[in-house]
């Protein structure tokens, strides 16, 4: 029997450490040239507060306006995109941590469904930024390019 009711917005969050300086991590988010070595192929700006930015998923097809909220170097950043429900935002958090390393929060808020539509949908959030964050772990701490965004849904794989 599925549960045909609307649940309120969920908020997904996952983190990671990251052996790198706040500063660092947090410039890796707001330079587009650098986001797109672990996550999108293409950013058309620097995320400032009040503006809008384009990012690009070039191997999915995929193009999002991205309203950005807040911007506090260099330890936050706010930003709305459109969700499959409706818009979302999500919020990183950068934390200082010992010997020079930073914890890196991932919160987005405003998934919204119902029943197993919003279980895929929050899976996919946390699946996703886990994804990011593991590539930018590896970028930053090794200098090594591991591609888990694009190479997550390989052309000819049908998940149905």
């Amino acid at each position: 029997m599925s549960d045909s009711r609307v649940s309120a917005p969920l908020a997904v969050k996952t983190g990671m450490l990251i052996r790198r300086p706040p500063a660092e991590v947090f410039e890796a988010f707001m330079d587009p040239e650098i986001t797109s070595r672990f996550w999108f192929t293409r950013g058309s700006g620097r995320p400032v507060a009040g503006q809008q930015v384009q990012w690009e998923w070039e191997m999915y097809g995929v193009s999002i306006p991205v309203d950005v909220i807040a911007v506090e170097p260099p330890r936050r950043i706010v930003v709305e995109w459109p969700g499959e429900g409706g818009p979302g935002t999500v919020e990183w958090l950068f934390t200082p941590m010992d010997e020079g390393s930073t914890f890196v929060s991932i919160t987005n808020t405003g998934i919204r469904g119902s029943g197993a539509e919003l279980a895929k949908q929050a899976a996919d959030a946390a699946e996703g930024f886990s994804l990011v964050l593991a590539g930018l772990k590896a970028l930053l701490e090794h200098g090594v390019r591991l591609n888990l965004v694009a190479d997550r849904f390989p052309k000819g794989l049908d998940e149905s």
